[in-house]
């Protein structure tokens, strides 16, 4: 517990005056710390209030402060990673820190291949009702990740995907839509399946348009912005800007393009380059059925990186003009094709 005494101290200043500062509760400030702690816009934040003195470095390391700390606290760059910012994970960890638990258990899993206490701390957030740890964890089971292509539990996948869906996840809601629509660890119901496709596709233009209008601070009448480069075309014509990476994936990509985290020869990172998850064992994500050359943990992954790049990037654009006899003469097998184009639903498993 904190201590709910005041600080007597005599320190004066140079005129003799008391210094009023000294004499707030250790409750008042660790309350204090705790909203700067889960508004920290970078590590830095929470750092050099710890820097400030003796006194706010040992209450911003309370458990109070740490468990209230926030994702951007945890952006942590690949220069920076050392066994102190280890520990301090580790504190906030167990300080009941849902986005520590995620962050280090992502890192531990893929970075340090420590797989057991890394699914272990993912599922301590996703006990917790975590999306992202729930959908990662559902990642895992899809894809056998770890183990061997035995070691995949499709039904384990599709329950965690169905809570993360609930919880408003738009990629997991995508890919339990992919799983009815296909029969994949559930029980084939294709019309629900579209549906839940349709509805994922709204919620995640509805999603990003909020987050960029309030991100840049447009105006209703402005629906699009200026600078296209790295920006999704939505359905209807507006550019808006890609969602923001999450720091646990951020830290993930660097990590291993960077060249400090190893990968076996010939396994690959998902193409998608928000996600950072590399292939655990060869062969173990899923692959574009038409290029060969791109592949992907996930569903979510696929259609995002359709959307920002790989949709002018995939063969069928060059070949559609050529295949128009084929596709007038082969209605059924035309449509098909051009619906999985399309929609970048176009992916086969190992």
């Amino acid at each position: 517990m904190v201590c709910n005494k005041r600080r007597r101290t005599s320190t004066t200043t140079a005129a003799g005056i008391h210094d009023l500062f000294d004499d707030l509760p250790d409750d008042l400030l660790v309350l204090l710390l705790g909203k700067l702690s889960a508004n920290a816009s970078s590590p830095s934040d929470l750092v050099n209030v710890m820097l400030t003195c003796k006194r706010f470095n040992r209450l911003a390391l309370h458990p109070m402060v740490l468990s209230k700390a926030g994702p951007k606290a945890f952006e942590i760059r690949i220069k920076n990673w050392c066994e102190s910012t280890h520990r301090f994970l580790k504190l906030c960890v167990s300080a009941g820190n849902v986005e520590a638990c995620y962050t280090l258990g992502m890192v531990e899993f893929y970075c340090m291949k420590n797989r057991g206490n890394g699914a272990s701390l993912m599922a301590k957030a996703a006990i917790k009702s975590h999306p992202l740890a729930l959908y990662s964890l559902a990642i895992v089971q899809f894809n056998g990740s770890g183990g061997s292509k035995s070691d995949k539990n499709l039904r384990a996948g599709v329950a965690l995907c169905g809570r993360a869906a609930c919880l408003g996840h738009i990629d997991a809601l995508r890919e339990l839509g992919h799983c009815l629509q296909d029969g994949y660890g559930v029980a084939q119901n294709a019309s629900e399946g579209r549906r839940l496709l349709i509805e994922a596709n709204a919620r995640e233009l509805a999603s990003i348009t909020n987050s960029s209008l309030r991100r840049l601070n447009c105006s209703v009448d402005r629906p699009s912005t200026t600078d296209s480069s790295g920006s999704l075309l939505s359905d209807f014509g507006y550019n808006i800007p890609a969602p923001e990476v999450h720091p646990a994936n951020q830290f993930l990509r660097d990590w291993f393009t960077s060249g400090r985290g190893f990968i076996a020869e010939g396994l690959r990172l998902c193409s998608n380059s928000g996600c950072g998850r590399p292939e655990t064992r060869l062969h173990e994500f899923r692959r574009c059925s038409v290029c060969g050359n791109v592949n992907y943990c996930s569903r979510g992954c696929q259609a995002l990186d359709w959307k920002l790049q790989h949709k002018t990037e995939c063969a069928p654009f060059d070949r559609w003009l050529i295949e128009d006899d084929d596709l007038e003469d082969d209605d059924d097998d035309g449509v098909n094709r051009i619906e999985q184009f399309g929609d970048g639903v176009n992916v086969e498993t190992e």
